[in-house]
Parts: structure tokens; sequence; C-alpha cells
């Protein structure tokens, strides 16, 4: 205890402080309003994701009760396996639901996080839930119509899920941890996932069936990427030019886009090894605006070196109207 004393005594003193005064930092109005604000914001995000969830759970259970339970169909990924388990022996899919789903959230817990792993099991829960005691009507009997408008609300719910932080289905869990392992693409993973499942349903529901269950998983999927990835692809633009100054102009002029300039070294070129100072040009556009932004390259600078990258996702600025903030 004594040496305790003498060490803190000592610290005080090194700080140009008397021993046992203790200067406390000040809680002031601006930190407090700051700290009230990222609380605030933090808040309106959860509550959007909550109903982001809230909306995926209702219309994946419109999906099962409405089109695919009555007609005896399938998806593909984790509520395959149980609505396979549940025709066979006859339990509530509910109870599949859950349970198969286990094992991938807590995978998810540990390869995405604890908050992830939470909206998740929340979400499986109200799915379930959802298929109890919510009871939608059969919409139609027709097994084409059940194919495309049973994915669709299925996929939709699985869309609006991931928007919310979480997934209602936990195939995609399975896949990125099986393909951090086994070196495969979890596109590749769900695939072979998805081809047993198919397989299987051939063998218990019959080939019709499984064929009718394929157009679902597709329909659900596609679905999914457009409540992912959104209507418009972006596509991330690098120029290397030597008529820098009259591209950037192009792009925030005629195209009305946002530019950041990096600055490089040009390293190899056509007339050998060049070490000298360059300016690097990146914009972002839509898949439609590609092959005019090309037209604008090639009339300013046939030799300008391209290259174009599919963007998953985008935040801050604006793509279409007004100026990134870069």
């Amino acid at each position: 205890m004594i040496n305790l004393l003498h060490n803190i005594t000592q610290t005080a003193m090194k700080a140009g402080r008397r021993p046992g005064v203790i200067k406390y930092k000040k809680y002031t109005g601006y930190s407090a309003a700051r700290h009230y604000r990222d609380l605030l914001t933090q808040a309106k995000h959860e509550i959007k994701n909550s109903i982001l969830i809230v909306f995926g759970i209702l219309s994946a259970g419109f999906g099962l009760e409405g089109f695919l339970i009555p007609n005896s169909f399938i998806d593909g990924g984790v509520t395959g396996i149980s609505l396979l388990f549940s025709k066979i022996t006859n339990l509530p899919l509910s109870l599949f639901l859950i349970i198969i789903n286990i094992p991938f959230v807590i995978v998810g817990y540990y390869q995405i996080g604890k908050q992830f792993a939470f909206k998740s099991a929340a979400a499986i829960v109200g799915l379930s839930v959802c298929v109890i005691f919510v009871h939608y009507p059969v919409i139609t009997s027709d097994k084409l119509l059940i194919s495309v408008f049973g994915g669709f609300f299925l996929g939709a719910g699985i869309g609006l899920a991931i928007r919310g932080g979480g997934v209602l289905d936990g195939t995609e869990i399975l896949s990125l941890y099986l393909s951090k392992k086994i070196g495969l693409s979890i596109g590749d993973i769900i695939l072979i996932i998805n081809i047993l499942i198919f397989s299987v349903a051939a063998y218990l529901l019959g080939i019709e069936s499984a064929l009718y269950s394929v157009l679902i998983y597709l329909s659900a999927s596609k679905t999914v990427d457009f409540l992912v990835d959104g209507i418009d692809e972006y596509i991330g633009v690098t120029i290397i030019s030597n008529r820098t100054e009259s591209m950037r102009l192009m792009i925030i002029n005629k195209l009305n886009k946002g530019v950041t300039i990096y600055s490089g070294s040009r390293g190899y070129g056509k007339t050998g090894d060049v070490n000298r100072n360059i300016e690097i040009i990146y914009t972002v556009v839509t898949r439609m605006e590609v092959s005019r932004l090309n037209a604008e390259i090639e009339r300013i600078d046939p030799d300008a070196f391209v290259v174009m990258n599919t963007i998953k996702d985008l935040k801050g600025g604006m793509v279409r109207h007004k100026l990134f903030k870069h």
C-alpha cells in the first residue's frame, strides 16, 4: 500500500502537480452535444435496421405461407433444408428453421461479430414465430406463379434482413466460413450446397417439384441481389492520361460527377521504362453511363489507360447529380 501511494505521488510530481490533487477532464457542452448527437444517430440507424428486419420477416413469411408450403415447393439454403425436413417428418417448419440455423449463427458470432449474430438470431426466431402465428391466404395454385412470386417475396425478405444487418438463412454464413477454409468462392459454395439440396428434393418430391424449386431459388436470389446491391451497378473508373485537366473538366461539367486526383509515378509505358510523376483520376459512374464516359475519353485522349471495377456498395456523395466529396 505504501509503495502504491509512493508511485502515485511520484507520478503526480513528474506531471507538475501537487500530490493529492487530481485534475478531472471537464465535460464541456460541446462534447455533451456531440455525444448526444452520436447516440441519436445510432438510435435512428438501429430503428431503421429493426424496421427492415421486421418487414423482411413478414415478406419471407408471406412467401412461405402464401406460396411455397401449401404447394410442397422448396427453396435453396437452410430454408430449403428446413422445408424438406418438415415435409419428411411432418414436424413444424418453425422448429427446423431455428434448429438448423443455430450452428450458422454461432459461426457468424465468431466470424462476423456478436451484433450480427444477435440480429440474425432475432430475425430467424421472428420468422419462425411469423410462420406459426401469422396466417397468410394461399394466393395461387399455378406452379409458375408460385415459383416466380414465392421466390420474389422470400428473396425480398432475405434481402431486407441483410439490409438490416442480419440474415434469415444461414447458408451465406456457412459459405463465408468455408471459403476461408477450402479456397472456393462464396458463390461456388452456395451453388454446391443448393445442388445437393435440389438433388435430394428431386428424389423425395419428384423431378418436376425440384425443377420448380430451382426457379424459386433463381427468383429469390435475383430479388436479394436487387435489394442488397440496388438497381444501379456502380463502376469505379481509374484514368491515367497525359491530359488530366481536360479529363477532370469533362467528368465534372459533362457527366456531372465528382473526381479524385491521385499523385502517382509512371513506371513503364509504351516508350519503355519511364519514371516521372503523373496525376491519376478516379471517379464513379453507373453502368448506363459507361458508354458515354468511354466516348468522351476516346475523344480527349485515345491513348489513355482506363481501368474499371464493379463497386458492390456506395456511401456518401452523389453519383447522379451532385459531386462527390472526396
